[in-house]
């Protein structure tokens, strides 16, 4: 059976089918879909990933383990944790969901990935859900460096423009392409000081901010 495949990744077999099945539903396709679930797993996986970070890193502040988390459960993290296992691949979409890509979607991917988490919270408790989200996040966790991980890329070039006394980059939106459910935006970011100019491709112009900002970070090493 082809979800076995899914069960594998992740470490656990349903009991309850439903719930696998609810988990892989895109509200698109239908009544009984993975909202509620995605909702329950957000949850499960913050305080897992909290905890996580409390008794791996000790001696950090609040304020860092805050921000280390902020990065960990965002949706590009979760997004690419699905395209790992290639969970778009068994997603169930309406028909305008998969004439549009929606299986690659990372908004579709991370919702998703949520839900699968809170079905197997529902399915097998706390325990279990937090084998499975620390199996998934073990590759993140293990190279985690508190100084540096936790910020984002928009930050961390924010950061070291401040601390060279350099004006704030400019965020310049060049483009947007596509139909309304699946845009794409084009970003450039301009560091006229430094004579960056630095462009970000996003399904959102906050993706698009993130991306051109670590292209022109990775720049600033050239300066």
């Amino acid at each position: 059976m082809r979800l076995t495949s899914i069960e594998r990744a992740i470490g656990h077999v349903f009991d309850s089918r439903d719930l696998l099945d609810r988990a892989l539903t895109h509200r698109s396709f239908g009544a009984s879909h993975n909202e509620r679930l995605e909702f329950l797993g957000d949850s499960v996986l913050n305080c897992v990933i909290a905890q996580a970070l409390y008794e791996k890193f000790s001696e950090v502040r609040e304020g860092d383990l805050s921000r280390l988390r902020a990065n960990l459960v965002r949706q590009e993290t979760l997004a690419q944790i699905a395209e790992r296992f290639g969970l778009g691949e068994y997603l169930r979409l309406g028909e305008g969901e998969l004439k549009s890509g929606g299986f690659r979607r990372p908004s579709i991917l991370a919702d998703a990935l949520e839900a699968l988490f809170g079905a197997v919270f529902v399915d097998g408790g706390f325990e279990r859900a937090k084998q499975t989200i620390l199996r998934l996040y073990q590759p993140f966790l293990a190279n985690l460096d508190p100084h540096h991980s936790g910020k984002d890329a928009k930050t961390s070039l924010q950061e070291y423009l401040q601390g060279r006394r350099l004006a704030l980059p400019q965020y310049l939106l060049r483009a947007t392409r596509g139909e309304a459910h699946a845009q794409e935006f084009e970003v450039e970011c301009l560091v006229p000081e430094l004579g960056i100019a630095a462009t970000g491709r996003g399904h959102s112009r906050r993706a698009a901010e993130q991306e051109a900002a670590r292209r022109a970070f990775e720049l600033t090493s050239a300066k």
